[in-house]
């Protein structure tokens, strides 16, 4: 059965925070009609299908689409994060979502949402309750559904489990917990650590939790990206640091090494090299808590889960069938192939700043409203690599270095940077004054030390 066209200028596909972000942006730079399509039942991606206690791993104010804030503004005043800015639940963030299209986008009456649909490879969009297919008749698509990460509640395991244990996702963590229980947290990314935090503040005691941990991982402490009165000096302290650690640095390990000196990252055990980086945040209080966790299993990935025991890369643990095993393994990082982001007929959104796709996707979205040629639009939008190891960090960031300074010497994007709520630090370092020293200082480091920190780059980036 075949409808009517969708007619538009744009078709959106993916209705996550990126989808979201960009079609917010374009809807506020431009008098473009706008379909979002998306699989699911309303906008938010996988927040749908998230852990029912997770929360922003940034500040809500950072967070979304650019013309409406999430949250209150305010601080947490319980749990890890008291003291820091307020970090959206997952509920909250969904609920947000749902807002931006209810009350921003589709009383615009330049945007129409198709949920429950996917577009198909042939160009139409097809539900999925009905199989109704509608061509579709727009001027571009755009794919934001790059960085879909890979979560338990939709991702089976990687790995056979033996019938009769008790296994489940992260996501069935609250319903199966018991007194007394002993516990296998399986995956070391930022979901694992909820697991285990999420246990430990609620009463499940230290030596009755085995974490398994194929490799450990950098941290970075939440503390250094604050948004409120007084916080702009300890961040732009923190963004000279890195450069000032890879000026300084004579390998790749050692970088990292200089960072942890200066208090830019953590890990777990000091006695143990992280060899992964996802940009995962965590408190200091929040890593204490980890690290009262003994029972931590360094034997590579789970292979499979058998009745009596869990056989690894590199050896094996005993288990039984009263033990809660809850897996954490799917990974959220993914590595799509690299395109250009403005292709013609398309757009494709991915990162253009470390870790930050949400902020990328609305710069995305200005730059296609502003400008017309693509090679133009591309040399201001270049994809950047997401990281999942120490390399791959130092790669984003000799990717991300030379960003900077195009954006600041380009005077549209250095106005974007300035007003755009995504970012955390430029709107606040435009509105410093004389008087603020310890802020500008830190600014004079950090872009002097920005070109060296590109030329060494290159050098470690050649030798590693």
């Amino acid at each position: 059965m075949t409808e009517t066209p969708i007619q538009a200028d744009y078709l959106v596909v993916g209705a996550g925070a990126a989808g979201m972000a960009f079609a917010d942006q374009l809807l506020t730079d431009s008098a473009a009609t706008i379909a979002i399509v998306d699989r699911r039942h309303r906008p938010g991606g996988h927040w749908n299908d998230a852990y029912p206690f997770v929360r922003l791993h940034q500040p809500s104010s950072n967070y979304g689409v650019n013309s409406r804030q999430l949250g209150s503004g305010g601080k947490d005043t319980a749990g890890f994060n008291a003291g820091l800015d307020e970090l959206a639940s997952g509920a909250e963030v969904v609920s947000y979502f749902e807002n931006v299209l209810q009350q921003r986008l589709l009383p615009s009456g330049r945007v129409r949402f198709f949920p429950m649909s996917e577009y198909t490879e042939d160009g139409m969009v097809e539900s999925r309750l009905s199989g109704a297919r509608r061509p579709v008749s727009v001027g571009k698509v755009v794919d934001a559904t790059c960085y879909s990460p890979k979560i338990p509640a939709t991702n089976p395991p990687q790995y056979a489990v033996a019938d009769g244990l008790i296994f489940a996702p992260i996501n069935d963590l609250p319903r199966l917990a018991r007194p007394g229980a002993s516990y296998t947290v399986i995956g070391a990314g930022k979901t694992g650590m909820d697991a285990c935090l999420w246990l430990l503040q609620n009463g499940a005691e230290a030596d009755r939790i085995r974490w398994i941990v194929p490799r450990d991982s950098w941290m970075l402490d939440r503390a250094n990206f604050q948004t409120g009165p007084g916080t702009l000096v300890t961040t732009l302290r923190y963004l000279a640091d890195e450069v000032e650690a890879i000026v300084e640095a004579d390998s790749v390990d050692d970088v990292f090494l200089r960072l942890e000196a200066k208090g830019a990252l953590l890990r777990l055990d000091p006695a143990v090299t992280p060899r992964l980086h996802h940009c995962a945040t965590v408190t200091r209080g929040e890593l204490a808590a980890l690290r009262q966790i003994a029972k931590i299993v360094r034997l590579g990935r789970v292979q499979r889960i058998e009745r009596d025991r869990i056989v690894l890369d590199h050896g094996e643990v005993p288990t039984d069938d009263a033990t809660i095993h809850i897996d954490c393994s799917a990974s959220a990082i993914v590595h799509p192939e690299k395109r250009p982001v403005f292709e013609p007929g398309r757009i494709n959104l991915q990162c253009l700043r470390l870790c930050q796709p949400v902020f990328s996707a609305a710069l995305i979205g200005h730059v296609e409203a502003a400008n017309a040629d693509d090679g133009q639009k591309n040399a201001l939008c270049q994809p950047m690599d997401y990281p999942s190891d120490p390399l791959g960090w130092l790669r984003m960031m000799s990717q991300e270095l030379p960003a900077r300074i195009r954006w600041a010497q380009h005077p549209d994007i250095a106005a974007f940077n300035a007003a755009c709520r995504l970012d955390s630090v430029a709107p606040r370092a435009a509105q410093l004054q004389p008087g603020d020293t310890a802020e500008l200082a830190e600014i004079d480091r950090l872009e002097a030390n920005i070109g060296p920190a590109i030329e060494k780059l290159q050098i470690l980036l050649a030798t590693a």
